[in-house]
């Protein structure tokens, strides 16, 4: 009886070691999401969007060096010449800015939406797929 009874006991203690079924859905950490959007694209990329991630560094990169380089000319353009066309260096010079700007949150937001849409089509897949299973054992 004792020996049925640690039998027993051992058992049940074991189900939760084997009877659960692990969840194959894999979640990404918003917060790591947007400690990796500090570098832009790096939250793209810690999402799996590598494409995503390394168009969004391209574009900044881009928009950083037009910034640049209209700054340069508008700060070491001759105040003899034409003023329209220093002032419209400044213009180019504010447009990268904001560039650079919109880009920069753009990245962190997106990497945030992304990392908390991230298990969205497994959880619609498995749904679906658990439909059909259901479906096809009422058809039999």
């Amino acid at each position: 009886m004792l020996i049925i009874k640690k039998r027993s006991l051992i058992f049940v203690m074991m189900i939760p070691l084997f009877g659960d079924v692990s969840d194959s859905t894999i979640i990404k950490n918003p917060k790591k999401a947007f400690m990796a959007s500090i570098i832009p694209g790096g939250g793209q990329i810690y999402n799996g969007r590598i494409i995503k991630g390394f168009t969004v560094m391209g574009l900044e990169i881009i928009a950083i060096q037009s910034w640049l380089e209209n700054s340069k000319i508008y700060s070491n353009y001759d105040s003899g010449d034409y003023l329209l066309q220093k002032h419209r260096y400044l213009e180019k010079r504010n447009k990268y800015a904001w560039w650079v700007i919109f880009l920069y949150f753009y990245s962190m937001i997106d990497a945030m939406v992304d990392a908390h849409l991230s298990p969205f089509n497994q959880i619609m897949d498995a749904s679906i797929e658990l439909e059909e299973e259901q479906g096809e054992k009422n058809d039999q």
